[in-house]
């Protein structure tokens, strides 16, 4: 095999038995067959019957589980479910193996036509952001709300800290760094990848970091996770270089559902100083800034962007549908509000 073909992956009903994902107390796991895919779809039982439909979209190399903390602050709010994409989480990879931002942005797509609940409040975060974005721009019929904590934008500076997640795309690449991390074990990825996505490791709880050592050492065993990375990168980066109609921006402008922009301080994936375009782009957007949030401020303060979701539908209650008023919370007034948190 060259350095350029990717590796062999098995059928899904070829694919190795693992240990199972973890579901957290209040959490439900199901399986959904629909044409080309299977997705897992993880959900919390809303507090209350009759709470609108929220579907929440991870990144790239998360899941489901990475929503968890902000599920739970929001089920006297929405009802939330949270989607594996293909390939990822305890999804198996998708029958065409397409894992562009098309490609993810169609089996959300099916799903929400399948599951029959109507437009939802979709919440997505990097990979997922920009996923998020596609499916607004091309079914605005399917988005009521649109929140996205530092989505995966083109950026014409790319930060140095983000070069070695984008050099994933790169043919041959993931093979040379599948043979130089061999020996790492599965805490020592997962302290790498906290120290890259939080802006303060030390805000991951140690039962935190247990299970996230747990589901790395799972997804580890699964033969098609650098498959799934790596063709993930390469359509973030494919997409990256659309233009016309299809570019992420183009696609951005054209958003009718009111958008809250997350943006961390520390991301060291996302630039912050893409806060303010991204607040130029989307037509009825508000900004949330952090300037202590790493790359998921989700999971880092997760009460803080609740607070905003809250306010964000609110106001879009309060227009009877129409456009929510715009407004932009200062960093200062952010930097207040994390610091509550963390106290």
């Amino acid at each position: 095999m060259s350095s350029t073909e990717l590796p062999f992956v098995p059928p899904a009903n070829m694919l190795p038995k693992v240990a199972p994902v973890r579901v957290a107390e209040g959490e439900r796991l199901r399986s959904v067959g629909l044409p080309g895919i299977t997705l897992s779809v993880r959900s919390r039982p809303p507090a209350r019957e009759g709470l609108p439909p929220a579907l929440y979209v991870h990144g790239l190399g998360g899941s489901s589980q990475n929503w968890s903390a902000l599920m739970e602050q929001l089920d006297d709010t929405v009802d939330g479910e949270a989607v594996d994409l293909p390939g990822f989480g305890d999804s198996p990879p998708p029958d065409d193996a397409d894992y562009s931002i098309t490609g993810h942005a169609r089996a959300v797509i099916r799903y929400l036509d399948a599951s029959g609940r109507g437009a939802v409040h979709l919440v997505g975060n990097s990979l997922g952001g920009a996923v998020s974005t596609r499916v607004a721009a091309v079914r605005p019929d399917l988005v009521r709300t649109l929140t996205l904590v530092s989505p995966a934008l083109p950026e014409i500076r790319v930060q140095r800290s983000a070069v070695p997640t984008g050099l994933l795309a790169v043919p041959g690449v993931a093979g040379l760094f599948t043979r130089f991390t061999k020996e790492w074990t599965a805490e020592q990825r997962v302290r790498g990848v906290t120290a890259l996505c939080y802006g303060d490791p030390g805000r991951v709880t140690p039962e935190g970091f247990r299970h996230a050592v747990e589901e790395m050492d799972r997804r580890l065993q699964l033969p098609y996770f650098w498959d799934a990375m790596t063709r993930s990168a390469r359509g973030l980066v494919n997409a990256y270089t659309l233009g016309g109609q299809h570019a992420l921006w183009r696609q951005a402008e054209r958003v009718l559902a009111p958008t809250l922009l997350v943006y961390g301080g520390r991301d060291q994936l996302v630039g912050f100083r893409m806060a303010q375009k991204a607040a130029r782009a989307f037509r009825d957007s508000r900004l949330l800034t952090l300037p202590e949030a790493g790359h998921v401020a989700m999971m880092e303060y997760p009460e803080t962007v609740a607070a905003a979701f809250r306010d964000l539908l609110k106001d879009t209650a309060a227009s009877n549908g129409g456009a929510a008023t715009s407004s932009t919370a200062s960093s200062n007034g952010s930097r207040s509000s994390t610091t509550g948190q963390g106290s």
